[in-house]
């Protein structure tokens, strides 16, 4: 298989040839980086947005639109689907990486993170990274620097000027596709914390609606959760049954039941107070090869009409 990086940088020059298409907007940073405006200041949109997504999972994913309703009001929905799970979710697509520099905040997913290879997963895996160039989508409100770009090449092991940097406020078209696009990788990522090992998921299918662009990034943050945890439908097919492939689904947790922006502002935006069982999709079907398909969860449509002011 071709470096994360190598496919994800194809990806990164495709929004770069159609940047006009697209609604994006490039620059290039005094370090060399580049800079790929998805929904900061630019407007992007949901194609901007798919490719994104596609670009989050180093294009090892398959990802699409289709009209659904919430609420019985018709609504796009993202879907994705992938044949390598555990690299393209939990290597790349998860937001792993947090950027807390003295003039930054962000939140980086993609195949940069590999390169780094220090979370948990990558062991798991039995993966990491070498490549001269590196791509890392940053979920921002503030265009990213040069700190940002020297710091992502210091920790990827490359030159500034190899460094491409795609990032979205959660608060634009883009950051509502990302987020809805979320749900395989919330299910696979939720049994790996319940240990199961990540190599055993075979296949991952995932849909959930896109939610409408928020005012703040707060109330934004709280949508793309909620199109997920009460709105996101997810299969999996695995090679090994396990006790722990009937908790996926979000409806596991303490705190199922609560619209999110309620659940972060209940506990002051400190996310180690959440119950990590709330963090999975809605409903949950999951294909044992040989053996017996488990099914959980269910649809929360008013919490999504809530949300998305739908009522």
């Amino acid at each position: 298989m071709e470096p994360l990086n190598r496919m994800a940088i194809e990806l990164a020059d495709e929004a770069l040839d159609f940047a006009d298409e697209l609604g994006v907007s490039p620059h290039e940073l005094p370090s060399g980086a580049t800079v790929i405006d998805f929904g900061i200041e630019a407007d992007g949109g949901l194609e901007a947005g798919l490719l994104l997504t596609e670009l989050q999972t180093a294009g090892l994913a398959t990802v699409q639109t289709r009209m659904d309703t919430v609420a019985d009001f018709p609504r796009p929905h993202v879907e994705l689907a992938t044949d390598q799970p555990g690299l393209a979710l939990l290597g790349s697509q998860k937001a792993g990486w947090e950027l807390a520099l003295s003039d930054f905040e962000g939140l980086g997913s993609g195949p940069a993170r590999a390169q780094v290879a220090e979370e948990t997963e990558y062991q798991r895996l039995e993966y990491a990274e070498a490549f001269d160039l590196s791509v890392l989508s940053v979920e921002t409100d503030q265009q990213p620097t040069d700190s940002v770009a020297e710091h992502v090449a210091e920790r990827a092991g490359v030159d500034p000027q190899a460094v491409y940097l795609p990032a979205y406020r959660t608060a634009s078209l883009a950051g509502s596709v990302s987020g809805a696009g979320r749900a395989a990788e919330l299910a696979v990522f939720r049994l790996f914390e319940l240990g199961y090992d990540p190599t055993d998921v075979i296949t991952a299918s995932g849909s959930a609606p896109v939610p409408p662009v928020a005012a703040s990034e707060e109330t934004a943050m709280g949508r793309v959760n909620d199109a997920v945890v009460y709105g996101g439908d997810v299969h999996l097919t695995v090679r090994e049954d396990d006790s722990v492939l009937a908790d996926v689904a979000s409806t596991a947790a303490v705190t199922y039941g609560e619209p999110f922006e309620a659940i972060y502002e209940r506990v002051d935006w400190d996310l180690s107070q959440i119950d990590p069982a709330v963090f999975g999709p809605a409903r949950v079907t999951i294909d044992v090869l040989g053996g017996p398909t488990y099914t959980a969860g269910d649809r929360h449509e008013s919490i999504l009409a809530s949300s998305f002011g739908l009522e």
